[in-house]
């Protein structure tokens, strides 16, 4: 098990219960920005330096309960157009039924796909609980990584709430992917493969950046 970006990650049993149950997968869905009758490159060009953007997402659900990291990283990528199996992915990963080891094994396989060496870096969250300066850094990043086309791709444990209410929660782990953002970074737009029911959701930087405590997230 990896130490640096900290622990070995899965979607359990246990996480699935609080998501409402089994995953059907694959399941795919669109979500992306508002038409403006524009392509959608353009259309997030558009909005860049008003504050928000959101990325195009061609979502799919993970098929099973411990490919939450291939599935995050598929997710996060097909915002580039690209559309890659999330078996090949897992397989570069060294994902097993007991998850993907951390974000270290997924930041390597974001930027052969991207075509870059230097498109993400893994960056760490290590304490307990986000402090003021990790958390900025964490909006800067989001922020600077959408703008740049891209998606971020965390890894988190434990339960948040977003800002609609609704409850989130991986006590064993899981990952997502950061999609877009609003109110200058404040609200963050994530994509979910565990439930295609709760496949999009926003949460506050602030609640995101508690929920990687410990763990850590891929960014630009």
């Amino acid at each position: 098990m990896r130490t640096d970006l900290i622990r070995k990650t899965a979607l359990t049993a246990a996480g699935l219960a609080f998501t409402g149950g089994a995953i059907a997968g694959p399941v795919t869905t669109a979500f992306a920005a508002p038409s403006t009758g524009k392509p959608a490159s353009q259309a997030q060009t558009d909005r860049k330096g008003h504050g928000e953007r959101q990325l195009g997402v061609r979502y799919e659900a993970q098929p099973n309960f411990y490919y939450c990291g291939p599935a995050a990283a598929r997710n996060a990528l097909s915002v580039q157009g690209k559309d890659i199996s999330v078996d090949a992915m897992a397989k570069e990963m060294g994902t097993t039924e007991a998850g993907t080891n951390s974000i270290n094994d997924i930041t390597p396989v974001l930027n052969k796909e991207t075509g870059k060496k230097d498109a993400y870096r893994s960056v760490e969250i290590s304490t307990p609980k986000a402090d003021e300066k990790q958390t900025d850094k964490l909006r800067a990043d989001v922020v600077k990584t959408v703008d740049d086309g891209r998606a971020v791709v965390a890894n988190i444990a434990g339960t948040t709430t977003d800002t609609d209410g609704g409850i989130h929660s991986f006590e064993g782990g899981h990952y997502i992917s950061v999609v877009g953002y609003r109110d200058s970074g404040n609200i963050v737009k994530i994509a979910d493969s565990a439930d295609p029911n709760t496949a999009s959701y926003e949460v506050t930087i602030e609640h995101l950046a508690d929920w990687i405590a410990t763990r850590g997230y891929a960014t630009s």
